[in-house]
């Protein structure tokens, strides 16, 4: 008997209000990183009509112009030149209210990074994590970056609308914009796209013409030529003559962006992971330094999960790792696999904890997280707090890296034999 479901998940572009806070808390982390690497950064913004506020704790000796960050990255997602609406990148206010992080967590986090002398061993062992907490890791075969389908497929509309309007392909459209996929499963394994949300800022009008029904049979014609196309030619799934497609469903989308609604940093974690295919631990990424395990151990656990798949231990895996604040071991590492493993769940839950060191000192030199934005140029966090932080082609992204298959393939293979 067939199991059918729909899935569905959501993904928002670069100008969504909530994505506009995380880039400037993100881009703001990436400069005080590159100055110090070793700076402890616990920064959120709040965006609304014509006002952002930046706000939060910071431990560094970084000097950096936070305003002058945050109208460079309003300015690249396109608020300027009076397509802001009511909020501009050369208008809007920018209010900023910072303090020293507290001594508190600071202690049990800071140790190792003090003492430059230390034996290795030591020094990871001394490193704790920045708070308690659990974060997820998933990976799956759906996509070739072992991503959820309707994920990877929502993201990459929406990375695609960034595109069309910034190369000039669609030049009505402007910043803010949500997209929506809904797939169809069969035993657990995807077999068609149901259906395709589109939701995207224009334009008051299109080439001189005004009339909005004529506009939004624009807009759609040219979102499924320009965008959705495009974006399935690689993937195994593609839109059959039975998708549905809803573009602009409320009529009319002129008004956006921090004018349309408020904007607030880490209101999107499923968005920025999963899109619901996995568990979360409730944490969010942007404006954190590596030290927060909300951050690093999730990049983590993704790292685990898609090396466990692409060695052909499972097809699906979620894996979840929990701390204690100053605690630098995990108090549990529990990995599953749905039912697809080649080997119980147990006995792979073993093989990472042999093969993963996952202290938070360790996974900050193995991913390098500190020195990431210098070697980027000053810009890395800012380019994944938009379209995901996983599964990311368009990104060299460290936790993506596959450096554990071979080892893991080799272990499946002992185990088998024994």
């Amino acid at each position: 008997m067939s199991n059918s479901y729909l899935f569905t998940s959501e993904s928002v572009t670069e100008g969504h209000p909530d994505k506009v806070c995380d880039q400037i808390a993100d881009a703001i982390l990436d400069a005080l990183l590159t100055k110090d690497p070793s700076s402890r950064v616990a920064v959120e913004c709040a965006a609304t009509t014509g006002l952002l506020f930046i706000f939060g704790e910071l431990t560094t000796n970084a000097v950096i112009d936070m305003q002058e960050i945050a109208r460079r990255v309003i300015t690249e997602i396109g608020y300027r030149e009076n397509r802001g609406g009511g909020f501009d990148a050369h208008s809007c206010g920018i209010l900023t209210a910072i303090d020293k992080q507290s001594p508190d967590i600071a202690q049990g986090v800071s140790s190792a990074f003090e003492k430059r002398a230390a034996k290795s061993s030591e020094a990871l062992d001394s490193t704790g994590a920045g708070d308690q907490g659990m974060m997820f890791g998933f990976a799956c075969k759906e996509t070739p970056e072992m991503m959820p389908m309707s994920i990877s497929a929502a993201h990459r509309i929406s990375r695609r609308l960034a595109e069309v309007r910034k190369n000039g392909t669609l030049p009505y459209l402007r910043p803010d914009g949500k997209t929506q996929v809904t797939v169809e499963y069969q035993n657990n394994l995807p077999v068609r796209i149901d259906s395709i949300v589109i939701s995207t800022q224009h334009d008051e009008a299109i080439d001189g013409e005004n009339d909005n029904e004529q506009m939004q049979n624009r807009i759609a014609n040219d979102l499924k030529a320009y965008v959705v196309i495009p974006v399935f030619k690689d993937l195994p799934i593609k839109p059959d003559e039975q998708t549905r497609y809803l573009i602009n469903p409320s009529g009319r989308f002129v008004v956006g962006g921090p004018q349309g609604d408020s904007g607030l940093t880490g209101r999107k974690i499923i968005v920025d992971t999963y899109g619901g295919c996995a568990r979360h631990g409730g944490g969010s990424f942007s404006g954190k330094d590596p030290t927060k395990v909300d951050r690093s151990a999730a990049y983590a656990a993704r790292y685990v999960a898609k090396n466990i798949v692409a060695a052909g231990l499972a097809s699906a895996c979620e894996v979840q790792i929990a701390y204690a604040i100053g605690v630098a071991k995990p108090v549990s590492v529990y990995v599953t696999t749905f039912g697809t493993g080649k080997l119980p769940d147990t006995k792979i839950s073993e093989l990472v904890q042999r093969h993963f060191d996952l202290r938070p000192a360790a996974i900050i030199k193995h991913f390098d997280l500190n020195n990431l934005p210098a070697k980027n140029n000053g810009q890395f966090y800012q380019k994944v707090a938009s379209y995901g932080h996983f599964g990311r082609c368009d990104l060299n992204l460290p936790w993506e890296a596959l450096d554990k298959v071979e080892e893991l393939s080799s272990a499946l293979t002992k185990v088998a034999r024994a």
